[in-house]
């Protein structure tokens, strides 16, 4: 691999911005940003390390990022600092190729950081331990990794997944024959010769890796129970494993708590879920008339194509946490389809559509394969993509939360053509609007706001260009800028609101629409007979206190009974993530929490205990 030099990264710099392969600092000394930088590039899958850049940085007074060069008061200090931190702070030593350059009689160093092999990630600082000390390469940012990261990473050492997980006290008899006989008989259209469909319901199930040899007792595994449970196993294991088709009113999620929304809950065996999920939305959705020449009757066609609507619920199921005890949501508006999934994409935002494809859900991921469901080769975006633009609709929406892990797709109903959107559009003609400036407007007045990112997906634009579309926009008082930096994003201008047909004044300060609630009405019966005390200490802590607090909280609320990470995350307040990496696996690491199920830590129904150690530390 041949290594870029420091003309040709600057260039790149100044025309793109940092990215996931570039981060420059101006590091008049060495800092602990330095070492996450160090830590996201050796670790970031598939992209061969990154480049670091010390001596350069934006320069301070500029109203966009322009780079500049301040070197580095003492390079040989600092490149000896580099080469020694990185030898000794992590769990593997790093050993980064370091260059200096001199530019305007001003020293820079460039130090290119190797991706690390499998067998030794995740790489992480030794003092800060994992989770906290280990990163990951996001767009341009070196973010913490999630437990999912650090999952996936150990994942990759031995080539095991979650769905391969055992679930101790199931048996053959928690799966539903009917859905093993319609995996049979979608197999059997595939591929009628196939060599499986010859074995026992036993054996198939085990070559499916459905079941596994747990302690010398034959059990399911997480894959085989959502491709072929029973509704009593799913309920009983996966409760929050089922989809929920949420109807709503209007263009937004209006709290209103009579006609809130209209919900239908589908908790089955993925076989049999899938098309019939897919055979919901399809019945939903605005229809259009379609007449070819050589047909004597119309037919009615979604608005949103076949494909698009399959290949989006199919990515859904597949590729979902089944960690997370979530449900998957779909949600129809007047406007747009949004599909939300816990799990954030594994697969980094600016390679989606992209040939190739990460599975979190190996075995889940391979009998959808083969029964003619899904697709393994990482091409459902870029088709997704281009059935949207043969009916002239805007393109679909990816965004992929990591803070949140969740993955949402947004599939909007108008089509670009239409005489009600050329007639609306028409009001901006002075503007001399591009294409992609009109779908920008659009989107706009239907989700209520755009982002550089969004601009990018419904557009397939660079960074750079995005960036001088929606400033032009501003400009022209069409949009309204909002936020700062990384969290820009644009609402409607004063002359959108004017437009007739247009948007209403926005009423959220969030960059796209709000999301309803993830807690689930069942998840809060279950700590319906919390004891007074508990809630109202639990209620006292607010959103900041001290972590020695919240820790206290944790001790009282576990040694009351047993409870699941999902539990304790609504009974505190606190995102269920966050509340694992900072507070639940250090106190389990310290003794003074203990799992229900220490012999499984990834069972489905896995939950905290305060142990006597912890019990010592309550004042009750």
């Amino acid at each position: 691999m041949s290594l870029l030099g420091f003309d040709e990264l600057l260039q790149k710099l100044r025309t793109s911005d940092e990215s996931v392969e570039i981060e420059a600092k101006r590091a008049e000394e060495f800092g602990n940003r330095i070492l996450e930088t160090v830590s996201a590039f050796s670790n970031e899958p598939g992209r061969n390390g990154g480049y670091l850049i010390l001596g350069v940085a934006t320069a301070k007074d500029a109203l966009f990022p322009v780079y500049e060069i301040y070197g580095v008061p003492k390079p040989d200090q600092l490149q000896a600092d580099l080469a020694t931190k990185c030898r000794d702070t992590f769990n593997v030593p790093v050993r980064p190729q370091i260059i200096t350059e001199i530019r305007n009689n001003k020293t820079v160093i460039v130090a290119y950081i190797p991706e690390a092999q499998a067998h030794e990630k995740p790489v992480f600082i030794k003092s800060r331990n994992l989770p906290l000390g280990a990163f990951r390469r996001i767009g341009s940012t070196s973010q913490h990794c999630t437990e999912e990261d650090i999952a996936l990473f150990y994942q990759l050492r031995d080539h095991r997944t979650y769905d391969e997980t055992a679930i101790p006290g199931t048996s053959m008899a928690d799966f539903d024959p009917d859905a093993i006989a319609e995996y049979r008989r979608a197999r059997g259209s595939v591929n009628p010769s196939a060599a499986e469909l010859k074995l026992s319901d036993a054996e198939l199930m085990y070559s499916l890796a459905a079941t596994t040899n747990h302690q010398g007792q034959t059990c399911a595994t997480v894959a085989g129970l959502m491709l072929f449970g029973k509704a009593a196993a799913l309920r009983r294991y996966f409760p929050m494993a089922r989809v929920d088709y949420i109807l709503v009113e209007g263009r937004e999620w209006v709290p209103d708590p009579d006609h809130r929304y209209q919900t239908i809950e589908m908790l089955e065996p993925l076989v049999s879920l899938i098309p019939r999920v897919v055979s919901h939305v399809l019945s939903d959705i605005p229809k259009a008339f379609a007449l070819t020449s050589d047909q004597l009757r119309r037919q009615d066609v979604p608005t949103i194509p076949r494909t698009v609507i399959r290949e989006v619920i199919v990515n859904a199921l597949m590729h979902r946490s089944y960690r997370m005890r979530q449900p998957v949501q779909i949600i129809r508006y007047s406007n747009r389809l949004e599909i939300r999934n816990p799990g954030h994409s594994l697969i980094p935002d600016d390679r989606l559509g992209e040939p190739g494809s990460v599975t979190r859900n190996e075995k889940i991921a391979a009998v959808l394969h083969e029964t003619g469901l899904a697709e393994t080769k990482g091409t459902g975006v870029r088709a997704m993509r281009e059935a949207m633009t043969r009916v002239n609709m805007t393109l679909p929406l990816f965004e992929s939360d990591r803070q949140k892990d969740n993955f949402t797709v947004t599939l909007l109903t108008h089509h670009l053509s239409s005489p009600e959107i050329q007639q609306w559009l028409a009001q901006f003609k002075t503007c001399r609007l591009t294409e992609d400036e009109a779908r920008a407007l659009l989107f706009v007045r239907e989700v209520g706001a755009i982002n550089n990112a969004a601009y990018r997906d419904i557009n397939r634009l660079d960074t750079l260009t995005a960036s001088g579309h929606l400033r032009r926009l501003r400009d022209l008082d069409l949009l309204e800028q909002k936020g700062k930096g990384a969290t820009t994003y644009y609402v409607s201008g004063k002359r959108l609101l004017a437009a007739k047909g247009g948007p209403a004044p926005s009423t959220t300060d969030k960059p796209l629409s709000v999301e309803p609630s993830t807690l689930d009405k069942a998840l809060s019966r279950e700590l319906a007979d919390l004891p007074k005390e508990l809630a109202d200490a639990t209620r006292a802590l607010g959103r900041r206190n001290k972590p020695e607090n919240v820790r206290r909280a944790i001790r009282q609320l576990c040694a009351w009974k047993p409870l699941r990470a999902v539990q304790l995350a609504e009974v505190l307040g606190r995102d269920q993530i966050y509340l694992s990496n900072n507070y639940l696996n250090p106190l389990v690491r310290s003794g003074e929490l203990e799992y229900t199920h220490p012999e499984t830590p990834e069972h489905p129904q896995q939950a905290y205990r305060t142990t006597a150690k912890g019990k010592k530390h309550l004042h009750v």
